[in-house]
């Protein structure tokens, strides 16, 4: 008889033989090309039609789990590089995680999802400022934890939540602060760089149980970073380029949560919890001819680093053409080696730049998107696709502007069909955009 194998001799389990009965309830070809059904013993053996044990079978290999924002991957930190050169008034990592044994993919266009940890002096301060020692016992959930640690893995204690603001109305009876509340563009401003160590600071007579606390404030949320490295070029590895919050509000400096949690608290032994969220909305063309435009100023190179690796790796034929620009060339020109590359080994076609702060005038992107009208034009009528990835309120726009003023000028097309070109690309998915 023809029967499956196991690697080894472990015995089924009942409910294994029961559900090996029902999936191989058909017929297999005996030795003497008679049909016998085979059927499973509780020591794990095949037992053929004439009651012969013959052999033992190959369960399923069990399913990987599904790695995503609720169950994430404890990936490691492999690297942490600054890319920035020394002066710079940035700080600009370079980060390689390993995803080995995850089995977690991804393409090019998509964002790593991080779950990070707030920083433990923030934390110290906070249990500081109300008189807490950190073990006082909360329940998250169906969990009793001491305080200190939903504070520092699963709340935010950077804005303040509305229902914190509120609660802080009313113990203080500040009519003010209530009348920030009913105000969007008020509170809004009063939040700008504001935590909640800064309303416990500023409300040193409202105190709270540390469940109450616990419960006015939201949980920790994840962060999306673009991927800036192609798993062709980088297998069982995502590369992520990451901008480390840090500034000065209200008397205090202040950190970004997740970018200096990478930047300076995350180690090698760090556990790292991460997923893949996948953007389809933002994908190479299907055609490897087709010539690409990117544009992506400052950690706004991440997927477009992606992108390049991605067409080398894959041998893709179609033009390439990236705008890159920040503050000053000498400091703050990211994957300068790199690029230059791609320059040179003919991955990348074209690269303009454009440094905001190394001349009398700031020039920004979108001005050498201006300059070469003409040429960006022939390369979107040769069917190009037309990228941007960055800062949504200014850049973002900024850029949309001098697109259309492209379209406009170099087809000789009157304003109402310009702004018909620039939305016929979109709906052909050959203007495609990552801002935040």
């Amino acid at each position: 008889m023809l029967v499956p194998f196991l690697p080894n001799n472990a015995p089924f389990t009942e409910e294994q033989r029961q559900w090996l009965n029902g999936y191989f309830a058909g017929w297999v070809c005996g030795a003497n090309g008679s049909a016998t059904v085979p059927a499973f013993g509780g020591d794990g053996q095949v037992i053929s039609g004439d009651g012969q044990a013959v052999g033992e079978p190959v369960l399923p290999e069990p399913e990987a789990p599904r790695y995503d924002r609720n169950n994430p991957f404890a990936a490691r930190l492999l690297t942490n590089r600054p890319l920035n050169a020394k002066g710079s008034v940035k700080d600009v990592r370079h980060i390689e995680i390993d995803l080995s044994g995850s089995g977690l993919t991804y393409e090019v266009g998509d964002a790593l999802g991080i779950i990070p940890q707030n920083c433990p002096a923030l934390v110290g301060d906070l249990l500081e400022a109300f008189g807490w020692t950190g073990d006082e016992a909360v329940t998250l959930g169906d969990e009793t934890l001491p305080l200190r640690d939903p504070l520092q893995h699963h709340r935010t204690i950077t804005e303040p939540p509305k229902a914190l603001l509120e609660a802080y109305a009313e113990q203080s009876g500040d009519g003010d602060l209530r009348a920030i509340l009913e105000n969007r563009d008020a509170l809004n401003d009063f939040l700008w760089g504001r935590d909640v160590l800064d309303l416990a600071l500023a409300y040193p007579d409202v105190r709270f149980e540390p469940q109450a606390f616990i419960d006015l404030l939201r949980p920790l949320a994840h962060r999306l970073y673009s991927i800036s490295s192609s798993p062709k070029a980088h297998p069982g590895q995502v590369h992520l380029t990451v901008g480390a919050v840090r500034y000065e509000a209200h008397g205090r400096a202040k950190t970004g949560v997740c970018s200096t949690f990478l930047a300076d608290r995350c180690l090698d032994e760090t556990p790292l919890p991460v997923f893949v969220h996948h953007n389809n909305a933002f994908r190479l063309p299907t055609d490897p001819a087709t010539p690409v435009i990117m544009v992506g100023p400052g950690t706004g190179i991440a997927p477009f680093r992606a992108f390049l690796e991605e067409r080398k790796a894959s041998g893709a034929t179609g033009k390439n053409w990236l705008f890159f620009g920040d503050q000053h060339e000498a400091t703050d020109y990211l994957y300068r080696d790199e690029l230059e590359a791609f320059l040179s080994d003919g991955t990348l076609d074209r690269l303009d730049l454009a440094w905001s702060r190394d001349g009398a005038e700031k020039v920004y992107v979108q001005h050498r998107i201006r300059e070469h009208a003409e040429t960006l034009f022939a390369w979107l009528e040769d069917g190009g696709a037309f990228y941007v990835c960055g800062d949504a309120s200014h850049m973002a726009k900024d850029v949309d502007a001098a697109l259309f003023e492209v379209i406009r000028t170099a087809s000789g097309l009157t304003e109402e069909a310009a702004a018909d070109y620039l939305k016929q690309l979109k709906r052909a998915k050959r203007y495609l955009r990552d801002v935040y």
